[in-house]
């Protein structure tokens, strides 16, 4: 963020209203808040509340949208995150994360995982050695720009399947930086927030999971596992390629969401459809 937005978004904030009301409003996360709703809790009639709002949606601090007879404000977190880069980036020599003391892991993520403005997804798994591997390294490569994926297991195996990697070399697929983890690793308080966290099997769909950072939505997209497929050694690889196919085509069908137009419950139901996309191949 330069100086100049800076100081139009400073400006914006340092009425005591507005400033109460954007505190609230990034509070409610992603989902925003009605402008009803922010009125009521900040005691304000609702024409003023709104007044205001507007000054801090051309401040380019929140985003809005119709929603029925209403409108809902969002914070626009890419602004939120600009706004604090400007104020503590160069902070302590380039070290943010001592110029905030009481919040570790806030601005300095855990090492290897940098901060972006991307949305960070996580798939999970029992051993982190094939599906959430497989799903990782799919969306990654097919919305990079858009999202960060991670993996992890359980009980992770030592390393992932070499089927799986086969696989994801033959199909183009740079996989020097696969590995299997624990879901641990990311349920610590300086792990990267989360935006999605999804379950590809149903082992791990039935275990108690760690509290992840952040809140992130969640969502079952339970595939077969191909670890555990019979037979001769090309019907085992089979296997492998149909878990691709069929994560390939959830993870397609997710990216495709108009993720920005849909309010939290909305975006829940759009997510169990995707889970629910080919059950009878996960039934066979």
């Amino acid at each position: 963020m330069d100086t100049n937005r800076a100081t139009t978004a400073f400006a914006a904030l340092s009425q005591p209203l507005r400033l109460d009301a954007f505190r609230l409003i990034v509070a409610a996360g992603p989902q925003g808040l009605l402008a009803g709703e922010i009125a009521e809790a900040m005691g304000s009639k609702q024409n003023t509340m709104s007044t205001n709002l507007a000054q801090l949606r051309e401040a380019g601090l929140l985003v809005s949208r119709r929603e029925g007879r209403g409108v809902r404000y969002a914070a626009d977190l890419v602004a939120v995150r600009g706004l604090a880069g400007f104020l503590l980036d160069e902070c302590c020599g380039g070290q943010p994360e001592l110029c905030a003391p009481g919040r570790p892991g806030e601005l300095g993520r855990m090492e290897g995982y940098a901060m972006t403005d991307k949305k960070n997804v996580l798939f999970l798994c029992h051993g982190n050695s094939a599906r959430s591997l497989i799903a990782e390294t799919i969306l990654n490569a097919e919305a990079g720009d858009r999202f960060r994926a991670f993996s992890a297991g359980a009980e992770p195996k030592s390393g992932p399947h070499p089927y799986t990697i086969d696989l994801l070399k033959t199909l183009g697929h740079d996989v020097s930086g696969l590995r299997s983890k624990s879901w641990d690793e990311f349920g610590l308080a300086e792990a990267p927030e989360m935006d999605f966290v999804f379950t590809v099997c149903d082992k791990a769909a039935g275990a108690t999971c760690p509290v992840w950072p952040g809140q992130p939505m969640s969502a079952h997209w339970g595939v077969p596992d191909p670890v555990g497929a019979q037979g001769n050694e090309a019907e085992k690889r089979l296997a492998f390629s149909d878990a691709y196919r069929m994560l390939r085509n959830r993870i397609l069908a997710f990216t495709a969401l108009p993720l920005a137009a849909l309010d939290s419950l909305s975006l829940k139901r759009e997510l169990d459809d995707i889970g629910g996309m080919g059950a009878e191949e996960r039934a066979t």
